[in-house]
């Protein structure tokens, strides 16, 4: 598993420091001859080598760290840091500005919060070295005035880069993200492209059997009527013919871009049921609520979409002997701009994998779920609503669907 990139170049840089800060004490002893406190410097040196050490341990495999841990690890370098610092001159230090490299880190790597919580913490240590200071190191060399302008610096300097630095991370991040979503509508269109394609051939190349197949039942009903098996062809054979004309005229309205309709919810509830009684006439559907006075956006894609979440529901209800739906309408308010069409089955219910794949990409399914939800998402989002799929507290799966209204109706139709 790799490890998460943003921690890994954060320890990489603790790894580098530690190195630095052992180097720099032992010169400063030994070849520059000056009098620190050597070995408490080695001992805070030596535990801060220690907490990388268990850190690198720790996430040696987290793929992705929590902002928690990010935040853990900014704390406790400004910490060791502020420690460092006092045991070498405290605000007097010429390296006291270091200070502001946990707060450039966490610029592009926390949010608000954490950001200003790591900001005022360095603030905060470096008011703490300069209250800690000798008074004689002030006095003596009369540099009390310099001290504090440091430390007025050092506030302003980390403002700023709290402020902008972290306003451009996060601007980024929203562009990232924008550049993502982009990326994922352009290939589930080159899909959806695809898909429309090879339809359009299959269903060029259906045409003609289903053809040859009705002139043949025909031939065999006027040779044997009253035989039951040639009887039973002609539900089957019509209901082929029919979606294929379907498909046809719903082909050429897409082609033609005359796909702007309007529909009322009342109406569209009608459709559903009677095509669902056509499809699936051991299924009974059950509204929980009445129609909603409304008109809704509509195209000639947004029924055979809202059917095939009822094909999945109801092959998800064949699966367990199920034969009822539960459909209803619901509005956030009165003056609300969408209706929210809820489908409930009593299946199995989704399991979590589906729930992170399902609409948002091709998926295998032995039900061929994945393209169908797929399908319909894109047809929703198309109309400015959208798909929300999740299980029911009490068993079974919810489909949530979006609508856009044009406007409300005083009455019903």
């Amino acid at each position: 598993m790799r490890t998460d990139p943003t921690i890994s170049r954060l320890l990489m840089l603790r790894s580098g420091a530690i190195a630095v800060q052992l180097i720099a004490v032992l010169s400063v002893y030994f070849l520059l001859e000056h009098q620190i406190a050597l070995l408490p410097l080695l001992i805070v040196i030596a535990v801060e080598a220690v907490f990388q050490l268990i850190s690198l341990f720790a996430y040696r495999n987290v793929s992705r760290a929590k902002p928690l841990g990010m935040l853990m690890q900014l704390t406790a370098d400004v910490l060791f840091l502020t420690v460092l610092l006092s045991l070498s001159g405290g605000a007097t230090n010429a390296f006291v500005s270091l200070l502001l490299l946990p707060i450039m880190i966490a610029a592009v790597t926390l949010r608000e919060k954490g950001l200003a919580y790591i900001a005022v913490l360095a603030i905060a240590a470096y008011s703490l070295l300069l209250i800690k200071m000798p008074d004689h190191s002030m006095h003596q060399m009369n540099m009390s005035g310099h001290f504090i302008g440091m430390w007025v610096n050092f506030v302003l300097s980390a403002s700023v880069i709290a402020l902008v630095i972290g306003a451009m991370s996060r601007a980024l991040k929203e562009r990232e993200r924008i550049i993502a979503n982009v990326r994922e509508k352009q290939l589930r269109n080159e899909q959806l492209v695809t898909l429309d394609g090879a339809a359009a051939q299959i269903t060029h190349q259906l045409a003609t059997p289903i053809a040859n197949l009705q002139l043949l039942f025909e031939e065999l009903l006027e040779d044997q009527p009253n035989n039951p098996i040639v009887k039973h062809m002609q539900a089957p054979l019509t209901q082929c013919s029919t979606q294929l004309n379907d498909f046809r005229k719903l082909s050429e309205q897409l082609r033609l871009k005359n796909s702007q309709e309007h529909t009322t919810v009342k109406q569209l509830q009608t459709q559903i049921t009677d095509t669902l009684l056509l499809q699936y006439p051991d299924q009974h559907i059950k509204w929980i609520t009445p129609p909603i006075a409304a008109t809704l956006l509509s195209d000639a894609m947004l029924l055979p979409a809202i059917l095939n979440l009822l094909q999945n529901a109801a092959l998800a209800n064949q699966k367990q002997g199920q034969t009822q739906l539960e459909l209803s309408w619901q509005q956030d308010n009165l003056h609300s701009e969408c209706v929210y069409l809820l489908i409930r089955d009593f299946g199995r219910g989704f399991s979590s994998s589906q729930l992170a794949e399902l609409g948002g990409q091709l998926m295998p399914s032995d039900q061929g779920m994945g393209l169908a939800v797929l399908l319909s998402n894109v047809t929703f989002e198309r109309l400015n609503g959208s798909l929300t799929l999740f299980n029911h507290a009490d068993g079974g799966a919810v489909a949530k669907v979006k609508l856009a209204i044009v406007n409300t109706e005083n009455n019903a139709s």
